[in-house]
């Protein structure tokens, strides 16, 4: 992976960058070194210590001016009380934390037996939020590995812990799997990878067309996975899950 990008600002920039809101100064040192921050994008290099708890506090302010703006009494309000302070530390601490947290740490260890045979981790249950709307999305994820002797490996709790980070951002699922399939990718090498998820989106169930029995499934298939159809019919197989 690359070395982490420096987020010390030159000294004529630090006391322009000072008088600035945490949003402005995050936002301000990814412009200026070029670094998209879309919804499903990572932005843990370009935020300093104690910046996260400022940003908290940002949203709690603004969220409080959506809930004004919706003619809710929050002052005299019992229930909405404290909506905004919670609804900030969900989005920046819980259900978002994919964009503000680097990387778990996925340490990977040489494949000295030279195993070749497929690996299937899952499901996994996952959590992420449609882009479009803010809705939930609910569902699991399934990996399979096909490990070479070049391949490294890594434990199985840090698929569920890599795909967690992924999933915990504002996005849609057919890019999910993509970002979750490039992670994967960088750090085992395998031969062949496959990763299909399986998912409800509240966008549908909760708003518009209201169907609450929709269900969407993605795949990424690559390398061995591409090319060998015993290989794939046998991981769909293994996930039991009548695909």
């Amino acid at each position: 992976m690359p070395p982490p990008i420096a987020t010390a600002e030159p000294p004529a920039c630090s006391s322009v960058t000072a008088r600035m809101r945490a949003s402005d100064r995050i936002r301000y040192r990814l412009i200026q070194t070029g670094q998209r921050y879309f919804a499903n994008d990572n932005i843990a290099d370009f935020i300093n210590d104690g910046e996260l708890q400022e940003l908290h506090t940002e949203v709690e302010t603004k969220m409080r001016e959506v809930l004004q703006a919706l003619v809710i009494d929050t002052d005299n309000d019992h229930n909405t009380r404290e909506t905004a302070r919670r609804v900030a530390k969900m989005f920046v601490s819980e259900v978002f934390a994919g964009r503000y947290e680097s990387a778990p740490a996925a340490t990977a260890f040489p494949n000295v037996a030279q195993l070749n045979e497929l690996v299937v981790v899952g499901p996994i249950k996952v959590r992420s939020a449609c882009s479009h709307h803010l809705c939930p999305i609910l569902g699991q994820v399934w990996i399979g590995i096909l490990p070479s002797a070049q391949s490294d490996l890594i434990g199985l709790s840090k698929y569920a812990r890599l795909c967690h980070w992924i999933m915990s951002r504002p996005q849609i699922q057919e890019e999910a799997v993509v970002m979750l399939a490039d992670a994967l990718q960088e750090r085992v090498q395998p031969d062949g990878l496959a990763v299909v998820m399986e998912a409800r989106h509240f966008c549908m169930h909760w708003r518009g067309v209201k169907d609450d029995g929709a269900v969407m499934k993605s795949s990424v298939m690559r390398g061995a996975f591409l090319s060998n159809e015993a290989l794939r019919r046998e991981f769909l197989g293994l996930m039991g899950h009548g695909h």
